[in-house]
């Protein structure tokens, strides 16, 4: 694998990444649901996760890198998990934390990302040549635009994340079932 393949297989981890993100934006807002704190959680180990792999566009393919973004989506697979069994109720019908997506609820999903990118990030470890020192894996600037349009994406959607968090949860704890912005009424 050279290091510009795996600068695309990057890329197109972060926009996944925010295209879930972007997803959980739009239950939130059109749905009206708002965000437990473990679904908070969930949402900012997907930004680690993103953050590793920015650090690989921005100062190249390095291990260390990979390292953050499966720590990240470790720690976002341990809390999904947590609520995937604060949820289980045997035969009580369809139980858990807000509505459900294709049959299954946002924190499975988020299990589901979460495994995928462990197994993804595990099978990129098997290509050393992407490592290489070359001038293709120096930095975003052989890229351009576009991967500074992901960035921006990635930033805005962190602000965002940042912003309706304290409007929900103000400086203090957040709710355990938050049903509305705090901040604002």
């Amino acid at each position: 694998m050279t290091p510009l393949l795996a600068t695309r297989i990057n890329i197109i981890g972060i926009l996944g990444i925010s295209g879930v993100l972007l997803g959980a934006y739009y239950v939130q807002f059109v749905e009206g649901e708002f965000p437990c704190p473990l679904c908070l959680l969930q949402r900012l180990a997907m930004l680690g996760v993103a953050l590793g792999a920015m650090l690989n566009l921005r100062y190249g393919i390095h291990t260390r890198h990979y390292a953050v973004s499966l720590v990240s989506a470790v720690f976002g697979a341990c809390v999904s998990t947590r609520q995937i069994l604060l949820h289980i109720v045997p035969g009580a019908g369809p139980s858990g934390f807000g509505s459900s997506v294709m049959g299954l609820h946002l924190y499975t999903w988020a299990l589901i990302v979460f495994a995928t990118v462990i197994l993804l990030i595990g099978i990129m470890m098997f290509f050393e040549t992407q490592f290489e020192d070359s001038s293709e894996n120096r930095s975003a600037k052989s890229i351009g635009w576009f991967v500074k349009a992901v960035f921006f994406l990635v930033v805005l959607i962190a602000a965002a994340n940042v912003v309706t968090t304290f409007l929900e949860c103000g400086i203090g704890q957040c709710p355990d079932n938050p049903i509305s912005y705090k901040e604002l009424f």
